[in-house]
């Protein structure tokens, strides 16, 4: 059953609450329980409902954080959530509830932060989606960059984690592949391939997917371990390896 099977058939109501449960409710026409609270089990669906919503949530709030939001960002939108034409109007329905609400996101990514405070990939991959959504015009804006760092920071991301993924998500020809891999230029080969190990680890896609994030989110993982392989691939050509 896809994501929205889930979410349409009732199971999203038991238990996922907080601000993310609310949007959900107002959308869906269900009474919102404040009772209810997140729950930790990564085989529960609730855990993969919440990292959807907030993904539609956030990304709400990342179109707008430049006051325009462009016809590129919804289509980076349906590419990162790799929409089903039969399921866009529900998507379609919480995109837009969490755009024309006057709350701020911050809400959002706390509750998301405090479901997946056990699972920091799952956390990296969520920016990994408001990362590609606000590059899809071309550009990050200083605007967005900031609400992607403000994202970050309540995600617990460091610094030094951030500055890696903006080198990922920015990569052009002349990217440093050092950056990427969040390592620096004087360290040796061994040290620089046990990182690059601990992230193909920490990000392969069937780990995640364990962990909680909804398979409908594949795409997203692929390419962040592509981006990964391919700077290994530089430094490997560079140094001989």
């Amino acid at each position: 059953m896809s994501i929205w099977g889930k979410i349409v058939g009732g199971a999203a109501g038991f238990a996922l609450g907080g601000p993310l449960g609310a949007l959900l409710g107002a959308v869906a026409g269900h009474v919102y329980d404040s009772s209810k609270r997140n729950i930790n089990d990564n085989n529960d669906p609730t855990k993969q409902i919440g990292f959807t919503i907030a993904v539609i949530a956030l990304g709400a709030k990342l179109a707008k954080a430049d006051g325009v939001v462009t016809e590129a960002e919804i289509l980076a939108f349906k590419r990162v959530f790799r929409v089903a034409p039969e399921e866009m109007n529900n998507v379609a329905r919480v995109f837009n509830q969490a755009r024309r609400s006057v709350a701020g996101y911050e809400p959002y990514a706390k509750q998301v932060a405090g479901m997946f405070s056990d699972n920091p990939a799952i956390l990296e991959e969520l920016l990994a989606c408001l990362f590609y959504i606000a590059q899809a015009d071309g550009n990050i804006t200083e605007q967005e960059r900031d609400y992607l760092q403000n994202v970050a920071y309540i995600f617990g991301v460091t610094e030094s984690d951030f500055s890696r993924l903006l080198a990922e998500h920015t990569q052009s020809d002349n990217s440093d592949p050092y950056t990427i891999l969040g390592v620096k230029q004087d360290m040796d080969d061994e040290t620089i391939k046990t990182a690059y190990h601990k992230l193909v680890k920490k990000h392969h896609p069937d780990s995640l997917i364990a962990q909680g994030m909804p398979e409908e989110f594949i795409e997203v993982a692929n390419d962040k371990l592509a981006v990964i392989n391919s700077a290994y691939d530089k430094i490997s050509t560079q140094r001989g390896l």
